[in-house]
Parts: structure tokens; sequence; C-alpha cells
């Protein structure tokens, strides 16, 4: 009887982790994608990100990233940062419109702290959210 009732409370766990993932559909992965969200893109910039929307034909926002070397030198910040947008993005895509999204490290986003690029971009997700319901 125990056994079961943790089994079930696993399966449980397991189905709400994967509920709260960001899903594959949901990433930018072609380059064309990318292509032509840096061609005709709306931008949003600060010292730590710039963010390019554009809409696009699918029910749901995407995500592509863009952190180069030469903005975070090591693969531990840039890691870092990579899951700290997307994280951002998993909580605020149900408010974000069917646009893709593409976030480029800035300036400063290697040295600063989690709170501070997290506000970051939350500040960003709101400016856009404000554009796309404009168009």
């Amino acid at each position: 009887m125990l056994k079961a009732g943790i089994a079930s409370h696993c399966n449980e766990a397991v189905f709400a982790m994967h509920r709260a993932r960001l899903l594959k559909r949901a990433r930018l992965s072609r380059a064309a994608d990318f292509k032509k969200v840096f061609e005709k893109g709306v931008r949003s910039s600060d010292r730590y990100f710039t963010i390019l929307a554009r809409p696009n034909d699918f029910e749901f926002p995407r995500l592509g990233l863009a952190i180069s070397k030469k903005r975070a030198k090591h693969a531990v910040t840039r890691n870092r940062l990579k899951r700290l947008i997307r994280e951002s993005f998993r909580h605020n895509q149900h408010r974000l419109c069917c646009a893709d999204f593409v976030v480029i490290g800035g300036q400063s986003c290697a040295h600063a702290n989690n709170s501070s690029l997290a506000q970051s971009l939350d500040k960003h997700w709101q400016k856009l959210e404000k554009l796309c319901a404009k168009s």
C-alpha cells in the first residue's frame, strides 16, 4: 500500500514537471527563423539584453537565444544566462502574443546578478506585450 502511494506521488511529480517545462515547439531552431526576426523585428533594449520580436503564424510564442562568447566569455556564464532567459520566457509566455522572440546578450549581462537580469527580462516582456497588443 505504501509503495503504491509513493509511486502515484512520483507519477504526479513527473507529470507536473512535464507541464512546467519549455516545450521544444516553443524554441527557434532554424537559421531561417532567426533571420526573419533579425530582418524585421521590433526591438526592446537595455544594458543587459536586446530582445527582437516578430509576429509568427503559430498559436504560441517561440524563443531563440543569441548569447555570444564576446559578451559572456565562459561557458558557465553563457549557460547561466540561457537558463535565466528560458525560465523567464516560460513564466511569461502565456501573456505574450504569438511571435518569435530572439534574446541577445548585452554589454553588462555577464557581470550582472540574477535578480537584475530577471527584472530586466520582466520589463522587456511587459514592453513587448504592449507592442503586440497595439498591432
